[in-house]
């Protein structure tokens, strides 16, 4: 037994109340070391009357170790705790502080979870685990009111560059929410709404003013509502962590310098304020001189932004917000914000942007999830780029899965591609085969998902601005097989709950392979997912169980015979199945 490798903390992802009346347990120990791990739970009022064994199952795996996790109900929602950990016919107790190989006298060095007090519970929005999000760039999705288009604004469908406009608005997208329903969309994220310079308008001017070339506050307002008619959420975008170069405060610093109200509402390091050798003598957005960073620290700057998060959720009624560069923003700001918007909607979603492993926002005091790009680059890696096999594949998804409390996996914002990356067609050179089977692991993996505008039709486009293009609207211009791949998906995920909340995992993942099988299950209810990630066909084979199950996609049915041969399922060339279990 590697007891080197042994860990747990009880505290973050390791020990936390999942709800009002569950602890969930982790431990982590080296990949294949331990054959059974126990958790030796109790009252610390109580202990000898109470403690018990509990068993505890694999959660995940990745290249070097296993996970391994229970769920725990203690009558008095406090609880005392080690470990029995077992590999053969070795036995070993761990405490917080050491290792034993007899149990330990005395319990007073165990591990605690001390109460589950409710304001400590980490509580996500349940809509998000059975939401559809849909990504809209504003700009460039319809031109639904000419009359408040930009002046020198392109004809729709041209080149996108980082200058021009098109003319896209709020009405656009009124007029096409039919097209999002039949989709089957049941959520809509947004980038930037308010009043900026640019057409992605991440330079905000004014955090109060509807961009007048979208609309204007009563536009959004309508869009809101109508949304909400036909059971779609709205999600903003909020852009704290910098303004704009017109942004009024800013104005004021740039022709009052030092003798300005405002010169402590951003992080000045000289006067006056100017770019020296392409740095600005403030702190910004990368090197962006039009994007000053804000002083979230400084408390006209908080009631300020505090006062905007507020008055959109509750005087629009939007459901939530996206988050912009989340990571550059001081915890205690984030802190405020999630009692703010909270306060006006407990069902709100906060969703931050953070590129990386993101534990210390996903707490429960600060963000409900983030949008997942280490989910993004894994599944590229494995569909598109070729850099990892089944194997590193499903041990990427594992070490993702061990990083977070569940709450915070089963609300996390899966997308494969967005206005800051190159489209998901073209990353598959085109390739619809591939495309289709990385939007299936998408679809039926944990967490939410997300389609950026125009993928459901066929959109190409490289990195930014190429991947902005206008959306296309004359069937003529779209991909309807595609849009038909796509209806069924989302159908699918619907139909099927445990690909939603069900728990996961990986049956099959070979080193060197290509073929991956993974469960999810809830309950009684199960779904296995067959992937070929080959351009040649290949066979997979299933452990039925003892069972009957049809392919959700096709309707085939699958028979189990008597003996104990798995079932044979043949897959084309980046092939699929989902398979449903028949009860």
């Amino acid at each position: 037994m590697l007891l080197e490798a042994v860990f747990h903390r009880p505290k973050l992802n390791w020990c936390y109340a999942y709800d009002l009346e569950t602890i969930h347990l982790r431990l982590r120990c080296k990949k294949g070391d331990l054959t059974e791990v126990f958790a030796w739970i109790g009252d610390k009022y109580m202990w000898d009357q109470s403690k018990e064994l509990v068993p505890m199952s694999i959660l995940t795996s990745d290249e070097l170790f296993d996970y391994w996790e229970c769920a725990v109900k203690p009558p008095y929602r406090r609880l005392k705790y080690g470990f029995q950990l077992k590999s053969g016919d070795e036995t070993v107790w761990m405490n917080e502080n050491k290792f034993f190989t007899e149990e330990p006298a005395e319990p007073d060095r165990l591990f605690e979870y001390p109460f589950i007090n409710p304001a400590d519970v980490y509580k996500v929005p349940d809509w998000v685990k059975d939401a559809i999000f849909y990504q809209i760039f504003p700009e460039r999705f319809a031109n639904g009111n000419p009359d408040n288009d930009p002046e020198g604004v392109f004809p729709w469908g041209g080149k996108p560059e980082r200058d021009n406009f098109f003319g896209g608005d709020l009405q656009g997208v009124m007029d096409h929410l039919d097209h999002l329903c039949e989709l089957g969309i049941t959520a809509i994220y947004f980038t930037p709404l308010f009043l900026a310079t640019t057409n992605h308008k991440y330079d905000t001017a004014d955090y109060m003013e509807i961009d007048p070339h979208f609309g204007d506050l009563e536009t959004a307002k309508r869009l809101v509502q109508a949304c909400h008619d036909r059971g779609i959420r709205v999600l903003f975008d909020a852009v704290f962590n910098h303004s704009g170069k017109t942004f009024a405060p800013f104005v004021d610093v740039l022709e009052k310098g030092d003798q300005s109200q405002y010169k402590d509402w951003f992080s000045v390091r000289q006067f006056p304020l100017e770019v020296k050798d392409g740095i600005p003598t403030y702190d910004t957005f990368a090197f962006e001189p039009m994007m000053p960073k804000l002083n979230t620290r400084h408390p006209d700057v908080q009631k300020y932004l505090l006062g905007v998060a507020d008055f959109w959720v509750r005087e629009v009624g939007i459901d939530g917000w996206r988050l912009d560069v989340a990571d550059e923003v001081d915890h205690q700001f984030w802190r405020e914000f999630r009692q703010t918007v909270k306060a006006a909607n407990p069902e709100a979603y906060i969703l931050g942007e953070i590129w990386h492993e993101s534990s210390p926002w996903l707490q429960g005091d600060q963000f409900d999830a983030v949008m997942n790009y280490p989910f993004t680059d894994a599944v590229l890696d494995f569909v598109v780029r070729g850099t990892l096999d089944a194997k590193g594949f499903a041990e990427s998804i594992g070490r993702q899965l061990s990083r977070y409390p569940r709450q915070a996996s089963e609300v996390a914002f899966n997308l494969l591609d967005s206005h800051d990356t190159p489209r998901l067609l073209t990353l598959c050179k085109g390739d619809k085969r591939k495309m289709k089977l990385a939007a299936l692991f998408q679809f039926t993996y944990s967490g939410t998902p997300c389609i950026y505008y125009g993928d459901e039709i066929g959109l190409d486009g490289g990195a930014d601005p190429d991947c902005r293009k206008c959306m296309p609207w004359d069937p003529r211009d779209q991909d309807l097989e595609l849009y038909e791949f796509y209806r069924t998906l989302i159908r699918i995920r619907k139909d099927l709950a445990p690909l939603r909340t069900g728990s996961i995992r990986f049956l099959s993942a070979d080193a060197g392979g290509s073929a991956l099988v993974f469960e999810r299950k809830l309950g009684k209810e199960r779904v296995i997912v067959l992937l070929n990630n080959l351009d040649t066909a290949q066979t997979l084979k299933v452990n039925h169980g003892g069972a009957n199950w049809v392919d959700a996609w096709t309707g085939n049915l699958f028979e189990a015979s008597e003996e104990e041969a798995p079932l044979q399922v043949r897959l084309p060339a980046y092939g699929y199945a989902i398979l449903k279990k028949q009860i």
